[in-house]
């Protein structure tokens, strides 16, 4: 896979920078697996806006995803790799032995044609989904669960792998890509490697109507605004935000606030926080 920069016929291609997409093999999705969606556009169940800056985008057909990798000692099949419109990463289409058809995450590195199994006595190679207690010390994982069979719930975007560190008890340890390490129970699944589609990190959009059309609405700064919209607001020209820090719409503290409960029950699987990123990093944008 590689990325794809444009010459500068106009000013959306002059910064354009996309994946040549050469990995996905198939152009329409398996019909048995995509259902409708519902776009809520930022509104809750009143229609009231409550995540500000989403709605319109291209129309989407959601692919299920098979998570649980609960088909076990059944060899599949990967027949294609198929785009998604809701996430990063590749799926990679699966045949089973039995006939059943399955979608999951596309590991970096798999090939089609290449055979791929679950469960407790799964060989250790890419794409085997199998529980962290057989997984070898030092492996790359992802799609890790949290709750025995609940399904992958971390590790999941494209070009992520978390890191198997120790074993100790019921409890494996886990560095993931944020630098935190969690204890998670050794039942819980896992699948071997990183999520594929990496080089993603590395595209830029080129203008605002590509945002669009993924179902992002415009953001405006607050020290633009007037007082009466935003506490940055107002004053003469460029002013300062005139607070000790920078705050929400609603007064709120923002930009390096930590929102984690202190008394979260979880916690205590919690052996190193994860590291904090800096403002400068982040962009430094006010609300």
């Amino acid at each position: 896979m590689a990325i794809r920069s444009f010459r500068p016929y106009t000013p959306g291609t002059r910064t354009r920078v996309v994946t040549d997409f050469s990995e996905v093999t198939a152009r329409r999705p398996e019909r048995s697996l995509v259902v409708a969606k519902h776009r809520r556009k930022g509104r809750n169940n009143r229609g009231v806006i409550t995540c500000r800056h989403r709605g319109g985008g291209h129309k989407r057909l959601y692919r299920v995803v098979d998570f649980r990798r609960n088909k076990h000692g059944i060899p599949a099949k990967v027949a294609a790799i198929h785009y998604d419109p809701h996430r990063n990463a590749r799926l990679a289409l699966l045949f089973y032995a039995d006939g059943e058809k399955r979608y999951i995450l596309a590991p970096s590195g798999v090939k089609i044609g290449q055979q791929v199994i679950s469960g407790p006595d799964a060989p250790i190679e890419i794409g085997n989904a199998m529980p962290l207690s057989s997984i070898p010390l030092g492996s790359n994982v992802h799609c890790v669960e949290l709750y025995v069979g609940r399904g992958g719930q971390m590790v999941r975007t494209a070009g992520a792998s978390a890191q198997v560190m120790a074993k100790e008890g019921d409890y494996v340890a886990l560095k993931l890509p944020s630098t935190e390490v969690r204890l998670v129970r050794r039942e819980c699944y896992a699948t071997l490697g990183e999520v594929g589609n990496s080089e993603i990190r590395n595209t830029s959009l080129g203008k605002a109507g590509r945002r669009r059309w993924l179902g992002r609405r415009p953001q405006v700064r607050g020290s633009v605004m007037n007082p009466c919209d935003h506490p940055h607001g107002g004053g003469e020209g460029r002013a300062p935000i005139g607070r000790a820090g920078p705050v929400t719409p609603w007064g709120k503290p923002a930009l390096g606030l930590k929102t984690r409960k202190r008394n979260k029950p979880s916690n205590r699987f919690v052996l190193r926080k994860r590291r904090r990123i800096s403002k400068r990093s982040r962009g430094g944008r006010d609300s």
